[in-house]
C-alpha cells in the first residue's frame, strides 16, 4: 500500500495486484488510517467488475461513519451499478471535489 498525503486528503494506491487482499488491508489498518479523508486511486484497473469494489463497502462505511470522507477513483464501473453508500468517481479531480464537498457539508452540520 502507498500512501501520498495531500493538502485535504490521504492518497492511497494498491501496490500489488489483488483487490480483494488490498481492502482487506485497508480494513486492518483503518485506526492508521482513521483520522483523514481516503481517496483510494484505482484508476489503472480497467477490468473492475462491481464485486471488485464492493469489497470496500465495508471500509467505506466505517470510515464514513467517523465522519471522514471516503472516495475510490475509477471509471470502469457504471455508478448505476453501485450501492449508494460507496463513492465512486472516474477522476482524482472529482475525488478532491468531492471530499471539498463533504467538509463544507460536514462544516454545516449535515
Amino acid at each position: 500500500m502507498k500512501t501520498a498525503k495531500k493538502d485535504n486528503y490521504l492518497l492511497i494506491e494498491n501496490e500489488n495486484n489483488s483487490l480483494t487482499d488490498f481492502s482487506t488491508e485497508l480494513t486492518k489498518h483503518h485506526n492508521d488510517l482513521k483520522n483523514d479523508n481516503l481517496v483510494v486511486d484505482l484508476i489503472r484497473y480497467k477490468d473492475l467488475a462491481t464485486e471488485h469494489l464492493l469489497s470496500f463497502l465495508e471500509i467505506s462505511n466505517i470510515h464514513r461513519a467517523e465522519n471522514k470522507s471516503f472516495v475510490l477513483v475509477n471509471d470502469a464501473v457504471g455508478i448505476d451499478e453501485l450501492p449508494e453508500e460507496l463513492v465512486v468517481v472516474p477522476t482524482l479531480q472529482e475525488a478532491e471535489d468531492m471530499i471539498q464537498m463533504d467538509e463544507i457539508q460536514r462544516d454545516l452540520g449535515f
